[in-house]
């Protein structure tokens, strides 16, 4: 069964260039070690008068954007064998050296089983 690594991110909307260079290079190296799909998405249509809108979700300031991330493996074994890889390869060692451009306490990870694939 298909699983998804998903992400939920406040970021200073003057800092989300910065963060499309850091990602392009994150997706570069997730793709290397197999992953099947790797997407960062900045937040446009993001403030909707129903459930509970990203913004107000990632508690962002009013200079801030969110970020919806998530990585596509074929399973969760799949997935711990390639961040695996991941966290192993110097390019990443490299980038997570770096200053990141958000807040790294008010970051959103998890691991999620594929339950619908349309």
């Amino acid at each position: 069964m298909a699983y998804a690594d998903g992400f939920v991110i406040a970021i200073p909307k003057k800092k989300v260039a910065e963060y499309k260079r850091i990602a392009r290079k994150a997706g570069k190296v997730w793709r290397d070690h197999g992953c099947l799909d790797y997407k960062e998405c900045v937040g446009e249509d993001i403030k909707t008068s129903f459930g509970v809108p990203f913004p107000k979700l990632a508690k962002t300031k009013p200079n801030e954007t969110v970020v919806f991330s998530w990585i596509l493996y074929k399973s969760r074994k799949h997935r711990d064998a390639v961040n695996a890889k991941v966290m192993a390869d110097p390019r990443m060692a490299k980038m997570m050296k770096a200053p990141m451009p958000f807040d790294m306490k008010r970051f959103s990870h998890g691991g999620f089983t594929v339950i619908v694939d349309a």
